[in-house]
């Protein structure tokens, strides 16, 4: 027993060390989200001192709003969209589709997190891959962004993954897109969506 949980600990901690997006998953065409990336310095004698993430464009992520990192400065660039998004505002033709963070710092054993809102997730897509590029102060760029193919290990560099799962109706769907922050919303919707017979409201 004892062996097995060092085992788990030690595999927790190697996959740990990769960059990864949280929550892990959210509804197809979620709105009013919140995307985390998480960046862990694994570097002894170098600090990490750029993060640069790539967000897909085909399909896109709508309404990307950076949140304020003390510390680091966010450089947002955007790119025109192949095919145009109709919405409910008005036909969208731009997206952002790079985020970079510099000026700050992530020391040996640190990690740090950089939270993005989005206004609307694809609804069109089983998953959105996060290409991204961790660059330390000794000039060293770890290039987060390899796509596991089906039925194979996790490359030794993988891309940050979010899946997107089916909303079965509107209910869960926005009880799904506000599960990011709210872990209580998320499991008070998981418990509803399971009730038998009629009791579902």
């Amino acid at each position: 027993p004892v062996l097995a949980a060092a085992a788990v600990l030690a595999a927790a901690g190697a996959a740990s060390a990769h960059v990864t997006v949280h929550p892990e998953s959210y509804a197809e065409g979620a709105t009013d989200g919140v995307l985390s990336f998480r960046v862990p310095n694994e570097e002894d004698t170098a600090s990490t001192t750029e993060v640069q993430v790539f967000l897909p464009t085909d399909p896109p992520v709508l309404g990307v709003l950076v949140h304020p990192q003390d510390g680091w400065t966010a450089k947002v660039t955007t790119t025109k969209l192949k095919t145009p998004v109709k919405t409910d505002d008005g036909t969208i033709t731009d997206a952002v589709s790079e985020i970079t963070w510099t000026g700050g710092k992530i020391g040996a054993g640190q990690y740090e997190d950089f939270d993005v809102a989005f206004g609307q997730l694809p609804d069109d897509a089983e998953q959105l891959v996060f290409k991204t590029l961790q660059t330390y102060s000794d000039g060293k760029t770890v290039r987060w962004i390899e796509e596991a193919a089906a039925g194979a290990d996790e490359p030794e560099n993988p891309a940050p993954v979010l899946k997107l799962t089916a909303a079965a109706d509107d209910t869960t769907s926005a009880a799904s897109a506000k599960s990011g922050s709210d872990s209580t919303a998320d499991t008070k919707s998981t418990n509803a969506t399971f009730v038998p017979g009629n009791a579902l409201q």
